[in-house]
């Protein structure tokens, strides 16, 4: 009797770690499935794409004041500050990281 038991336990921890296996196999072929239609890109090139976004972000003017919306409020001591700080222009900043990546890169019209 001990030794099914211990035969059961024993095929039970082996159809355990199969299943886990499976489950792992599982998964990485729905990742691959996922990228299957992605375009193709070297670690080369997404560095460098990284590199323009960079470029793009640091040429723009986060000091203009007109690229912000604040909105003031009365703080407890009766004196004026600002509330929120929200970026209202961002599309200057993708215009910006666009321009960059357009100058390095042939655009291919499909």
């Amino acid at each position: 009797m001990n030794e099914s038991k211990e035969v059961l336990e024993a095929t039970l921890k082996g159809l355990e770690e199969k299943i886990s296996q499976l489950n792992d196999d599982l998964m990485m072929k729905k990742k691959e499935l996922e990228d299957v239609n992605k375009p193709e890109m070297t670690g080369e090139m997404f560095d460098e794409i990284q590199a323009l976004i960079e470029d793009g972000v640091n040429d723009f003017d986060f000091t203009d004041a007109d690229n912000y919306h604040f909105e003031p409020e009365l703080d407890y001591d009766n004196r004026i500050a600002i509330g929120t700080i929200e970026i209202s222009d961002t599309h200057y900043i993708v215009e910006s990281i666009m321009d960059k990546i357009e100058a390095n890169y042939k655009i291919v019209k499909e």
